[in-house]
């Protein structure tokens, strides 16, 4: 794993009462788990035919060092496929969201969101933004204003999606986890657990006025080896947006909450 903008612990402002651990500017190798002193709140935020289930591997390490964490499930996916509808657009699932943080009375909090999850992440942001003081993009969608997810998602998404709809389903069913090149002792288990994406969310253009970009720490991860243009211009981006930080994650798939959780939770503990 890489790191592009290269932080250092003498970047970081030091609080009474906090400690950093060292191992946080080492994120190469087997680095240790960035420690902080105050616990912090997480919100994490699934991409398409997934579910907050494919964050028990992180939700686990962030709890286990006293840190809240709320995995949402979108409407129709998951243990809510239940809830499967035509009726299910983008603004359903930036409820979702939206709804958490204002029934949980969340505030300073870090909104993680992979994939798909930009979508939904970034409309939330324009209702909750004042509660969000870090977002952290994985492997994600950074749409702009007016943009249908149909216009920049990938060649067999698309076909699925507009098979789907010939056929008057609701849904387009979940691609194989190889093809999100997880590792092979997890695929049957990613297999068993997705569920098919509502189509309505890839057919309403999403509004937004920046309320995204006004976050105060902003980071972009991309998983330099699953093949998605649209992600690699985000990380151009990115890199050259002094307001955000950018990491590459090498050597794991587009799960990479899968594939690396420890990994990743140190960057999200030292970019929260």
């Amino acid at each position: 794993m890489t790191e592009t903008d290269k932080p250092s612990i003498t970047r970081r402002a030091v609080v009474a009462g906090a400690s950093i651990g060292a191992g946080a500017a080492a994120l190469g190798g087997t680095a240790a788990i960035a420690q902080t002193g105050a616990p912090k709140t997480f919100v994490l935020v699934h991409g398409a035919w997934h579910g907050g289930w494919c964050w028990r591997r992180v939700s686990d390490l962030l709890e286990k060092k006293g840190h809240k964490v709320f995995s949402p499930t979108l409407t129709g996916v998951g243990e809510r496929s239940h809830l499967m509808s035509k009726d299910i657009i983008l603004d359903t699932h930036i409820t979702d969201i939206v709804n958490v943080f204002r029934w949980e009375d969340l505030r300073d909090a870090c909104l993680v969101v992979h994939s798909y999850g930009g979508y939904p992440g970034s409309g939330a942001l324009e209702q909750i933004g004042d509660r969000v003081s870090a977002i952290v993009w994985l492997d994600a969608f950074k749409p702009v204003d007016g943009e249908r997810l149909l216009d920049v998602t990938s060649e067999f998404s698309r076909k699925g999606l507009l098979a789907a709809m010939e056929k008057g389903e609701p849904g387009r069913p979940s691609p194989k986890a190889e093809a999100f090149a997880v590792n092979e002792k997890d695929r049957a288990w990613i297999d068993s657990k997705t569920t098919p994406q509502p189509n309505g969310v890839a057919l309403q253009p999403i509004k937004l006025t920046g309320a995204r970009e006004k976050v105060a720490k902003k980071t972009y991860i991309r998983a330099a080896t699953y093949p998605q243009p649209t992600f690699d211009k985000a990380l151009a981006e990115c890199r050259a947006d002094k307001s955000w930080r950018a990491f590459e994650a090498t050597g794991c798939g587009h799960d990479v909450m899968v594939d690396k959780p420890e990994w990743l939770v140190d960057v999200l503990l030292q970019v929260s």
